[in-house]
């Protein structure tokens, strides 16, 4: 039987994409692949502390990585749900094919799809980082420190007070 889902025992997650990233898109990067192993031993001690849910942006780059992460959990460990937190219906329209079927795949694995609105606006990844934070009790960040839609959710989740575990790409 799924958990209660609450902001106490729910995670979200931000990072950068591929372009921020030093490796860009190669995951065998020894760098990306390290990190991939860092974020499964973080999400990994969150459970034992008593988080089951968690929620991802399903964006290119450390998302996927992220929804991956959980999803791997989900086999290992019972009572873990992922939520695919989708701005827009176009979030991926100008995606390569094999980032819209990596997409699409991870989506299809969640366990729950919250589509927060219909039509692509300027403000709909913020709308979308925002309803994430309001929902957590602890936020995952891949995070350099630059500028970017990271950068204000990191500062967004310490305004509400979230536990931010900052991991340095």
């Amino acid at each position: 039987m799924p958990p209660l889902i609450n902001r106490d025992n729910t995670c979200c997650f931000s990072g950068h994409r591929p372009e921020k990233l030093p490796w860009h898109s190669d995951e065998l990067d020894a760098r990306c692949v390290k990190l991939k192993e860092k974020l499964y031993d973080v999400v990994q001690a969150l459970y034992l502390s008593g988080i089951r849910h968690f929620i991802c942006g399903m964006a290119r780059g450390c998302d996927f990585y992220f929804a991956e992460t959980v999803l791997r959990l989900r086999r290992d460990y019972e009572g873990v749900t992922l939520e695919a937190a989708i701005p827009c219906e176009e979030q991926s329209k100008n995606w390569s094919e094999s980032d819209r079927s990596r997409y699409y795949h991870l989506v299809s694995e969640c366990d729950f799809e919250t589509l927060l609105q219909r039509e692509y606006t300027e403000d709909c990844m913020l709308r979308r980082n925002k309803y994430m934070v309001d929902r957590s009790s602890v936020l995952i960040a891949v995070f350099d420190g630059t500028l970017g839609g990271t950068l204000h959710t990191v500062n967004y989740a310490s305004k509400k007070e979230l536990e931010i575990i900052e991991i340095r790409p």
